[in-house]
């Protein structure tokens, strides 16, 4: 259980920053409607049940949570991570929530919000896997292949900390979509998959025994939800966030989406 031990101490340390926010003090954004971009691939941040076909997870609940509390309407749509940061930045749409890095060089496109969620990238492997318990023990095997999306921090950290350098390596197949890299993993088309220790709770719990997490961690993550440069929209997020911080709702969807929800019951 080291992976769940990780992201509950990353969540608890953002829990105890110092806030002083209230619901007294919220902007009231009078009703407006708010166009919300994700993704659905990141169990439990935000995923389709698979009992119930409805879109659900953390990041649903506390976006749910802070529009009720700054009085915005929530008009959600959904995107591929490839196209999402792009859109935003376009304007298409006003806001963007998938387990965001925040990142010096994505903040050239688009602003962040404050922290919501401290996490960290995870070998996520076949239940069975035994020629590997580490990223050195990976980067010696030739003949092992790591599925990734372009432009994400797990594809980054596949070629600079794991193997060598070159982000062409034949090593990495790409993929669109998260869940897709997972799927390619569990056929046996690949043998890693670099996850956020949040996404990879998540397929854990629900594989029945066929993933597991091995290694150690490698790099600590902040996750913001996303704006089109200078959103007016920044300032009272941030509001609202470490309003939910302060009055422990953050840490109430912590306990339900990393400890007592269990995928596909």
């Amino acid at each position: 259980m080291i992976h769940r031990r990780t992201i509950l101490a990353g969540l608890a340390a953002l829990s105890l920053s110092p806030v002083l926010a209230s619901a007294a003090s919220l902007p009231d954004l009078g009703g407006k409607t708010v166009v919300v971009v994700t993704e659905n691939a990141y169990p439990p941040l935000q995923f389709v049940d698979p009992k119930t076909g409805q879109a659900v997870g953390w990041e649903y609940d506390a976006m749910n949570e802070i529009a009720k509390r700054l009085n915005f309407k929530v008009e959600y749509q959904n995107t591929s991570w490839d196209a999402m940061i792009q859109a935003v930045s376009d304007g298409q749409y006003d806001l963007g929530m998938t387990g965001i890095t925040i990142k010096d060089d994505r903040k050239e496109k688009v602003d962040f919000s404050d922290p919501y969620m401290r996490s960290q990238q995870l070998m996520l492997v076949r239940g069975d896997e035994s020629r590997f318990t580490d990223a050195k023990s990976f980067a010696a095997l030739e003949s092992g292949l790591i599925a990734a999306q372009p432009g994400t921090s797990p594809f980054y950290t596949a070629v600079y900390e794991i193997l060598d350098g070159n982000e062409a390596n034949p090593r990495i197949k790409l993929f669109e979509t998260f869940g897709a890299t997972v799927q390619a993993l569990k056929a046996g088309d690949v043998d890693l998959v670099l996850t956020d220790s949040t996404a990879g709770n998540g397929y854990v719990a629900a594989s029945n025994g066929t993933l597991k997490i091995v290694g150690e961690p490698l790099g600590t993550e902040d996750f913001g939800f996303i704006f089109k440069k200078g959103s007016d929209l920044v300032g009272p997020v941030n509001a609202a966030i470490a309003a939910l911080k302060a009055d422990g709702t953050l840490d109430a969807l912590n306990k339900k989406w990393f400890l007592d929800y269990k995928m596909g019951e």
